[in-house]
């Protein structure tokens, strides 16, 4: 019997490779300058099946419709204008703002759960109300109840870091006239000794005292006099010099002071000097303005019914909390820790707190995160190289919807930044938005101990695309 010879099987000389999933391969084949064409395919939503079910849906019969949404969700973001037009006590402002209650940064949680930072910071607010002599009496009084706790973005107010501020505190009122939306955030309290650190020392008291009694009124003086403020105009300006407008604030803090430079020398003798110190030693001072501006714009995109788009990011230290366009809902999961992270020696992971306040807003409107390409600043978090800070950047842009038309990184080509983070793309793609910011001690009140980057938790995206999808 006769075997069948079988056809030779000849080899190609040269090969091109297409190949699908994990790197490495690629690298390898590279290496042996071979060319190969990467796919970055990884399995939808890191397997979880509730979660392809909810996104065939999504992606599916529903597209057209979340589509449009966001769409509209996405412009409104883009094109709200943010104006500085008043600052007034918070008491003035927000109507269920009475008594002795204080707006903490992140979901609502009871003192039980509350973190070290956030219960220092609460209790130099109670000090600084009047409500108790000391710390101790202030502790005392929130431990019992007797000054409630709410959730400061209930109020359409944004508060950063370890924040809890009360009706006394003096408020930046921000509207964005096109869509008929205000939004608040309390002066920022400058670094150092301050509560918004985690500090309940006598100064970082006097410094909340300082605001309400100097601070507050005399910037409301310079408003009347300078006229309103086109606060993402200014960011605009600030992001081509180098600020992400979240972890680095120093240049579009200069721009503003500038601003207003002429009308604070105009000022009463009495305090001009004070004042005019606070604000050259406080490199933060735009952070909380840009906060609210985000705010202001945010919630004319959350008027957006059936949509994907987030429109609040926010952490207490304890839970992170995300919100989408058109609900009302807020989706819980565990403050992550700050990963990619520089220390102030003698500190590490071991003694940080977890993510902490609400300037998370800033990384959904192109700023933070979504700007670190352009930042020097941010690159130094992130091994010192810009190509660290760019990847950052682009992963950003591989979760929006789209790209904003002001903020414009010269260092990416001029390239908007990534705007408008969307659930769906977060899910799939098991990545979520990165958000610059700072690190607060876990336990000692030492304050501020580093900044660095930190990636949102996946849980509280997955239940929010869940919840759309209605499953």
């Amino acid at each position: 019997m006769t075997t069948p010879r079988l056809p030779q099987v000849v080899l190609p000389d040269e090969v091109s490779v297409v190949n699908i999933g994990l790197p490495l391969f690629a690298d390898a084949i590279r290496d042996q300058a071979v060319p190969v064409q990467q796919v970055d395919w990884r399995i939808p939503a890191d397997g979880d099946m509730a979660s392809i079910e909810a996104l065939e849906g999504l992606y599916g019969v529903h597209a057209d419709a979340i589509d449009r949404a966001n769409a509209e969700a996405v412009r409104r973001l883009d094109q709200g204008v943010p104006i500085l037009v008043d600052i007034e006590a918070a008491q003035a402002l927000v109507p269920d703002l009475s008594g002795q209650v204080l707006l903490h940064c992140g979901p609502a949680i009871a003192w039980a759960e509350v973190c070290d930072p956030l219960r220092r910071s609460m209790r130099a607010a109670t000090v600084a109300e009047g409500w108790a002599d000391d710390v101790d009496g202030a502790d005392r009084l929130l431990e019992a109840g007797t000054v409630r706790l709410e959730p400061a973005y209930r109020h359409d107010v944004v508060v950063p870091m370890a924040s809890a501020i009360g009706p006394s505190a003096p408020f930046f009122v921000v509207d964005n006239r096109e869509g008929g939306t205000r939004a608040f955030a309390p002066i920022n309290q400058g670094p150092g000794e301050t509560a918004w650190f985690g500090r309940e020392t006598p100064a970082a008291i006097e410094r909340l005292v300082f605001l309400r009694e100097v601070a507050g009124p005399m910037l409301r003086e310079v408003l009347d006099r300078s006229g309103p403020i086109d606060v993402f105009g200014l960011a605009a300006q600030g992001v081509q010099i180098g600020d992400d407008v979240h972890m680095r604030t120093q240049g579009t803090t200069s721009l503003l002071i500038r601003n207003l430079l002429p009308h604070l020398a105009s000022l009463p003798d009495d305090g001009r000097i004070e004042l005019a110190r606070f604000l050259s030693f406080n490199h933060m001072f735009f952070l909380n303005l840009a906060m609210a501006a985000a705010k202001s714009v945010a919630l004319w995109a959350e008027q957006v019914e059936g949509s994907s788009i987030v429109t609040m990011m926010c952490r207490n230290g304890t839970s992170y909390g995300v919100r989408l366009a058109g609900s009302d809902q807020v989706f819980l999961a565990a403050a992550p820790p700050v990963s990619q992270a520089m220390y102030y020696p003698e500190y590490g992971p071991e003694t940080a707190s977890p993510d902490i306040g609400d300037s998370a807003i800033l990384e959904l409107v192109g700023l933070g995160g979504a700007a670190a390409a352009g930042s020097p600043a941010v690159a130094g978090f992130l091994g010192g190289s810009m190509s660290d800070a760019v990847a950052v950047t682009e992963e950003m842009q591989t979760i929006c919807a789209g790209e904003s038309t002001r903020f414009k990184l010269p260092t990416w080509n001029n390239t908007g930044t990534p705007l408008g983070v969307d659930a769906r793309y977060v899910v799939e793609l098991n990545t979520t938005p990165k958000v610059s910011t700072g690190i607060l001690h876990a336990s000692s009140g030492v304050g501020q101990i580093g900044a660095g980057v930190a990636a949102a938790p996946a849980e509280c995206f997955r239940a929010a695309v869940l919840a759309l999808a209605g499953t």
